[in-house]
């Protein structure tokens, strides 16, 4: 499974844009990639650490916990960073 987490707050307007960009991008992928895509929302008014790490860069964008994007976020280079790490957990599946 490939973990997709935006980080942002209630009422911010490049956040609700990040949160369209990941919407459209994972329902335009084939249903069994799109499947193995777990999208997780974290706000950094609920978590102090998240606040501590990101407050100034929101929205951001990880992928698999490591950091894809932050203020704007790209539907293309967002498709094949998702196309990407679903290839290589498909392949990590087949090995083990």
């Amino acid at each position: 499974m490939t973990t997709l987490t935006l980080i942002g707050k209630p009422d911010c307007h490049l956040c609700d844009v990040a949160s369209e960009i990941i919407d459209a991008v994972v329902a335009e992928m084939p249903d069994a990639a799109a499947e193995r895509i777990e999208i997780v929302e974290a706000s950094i008014q609920d978590d102090p650490a998240l606040y501590e790490l990101w407050w100034e860069k929101i929205p951001v964008v990880l992928i698999d916990g490591d950091l894809h994007a932050h203020w704007r976020l790209s539907a293309e280079r967002l498709r094949d960073a998702l196309d990407a790490a679903v290839l290589d957990d498909a392949r990590k599946k087949e090995q083990a």
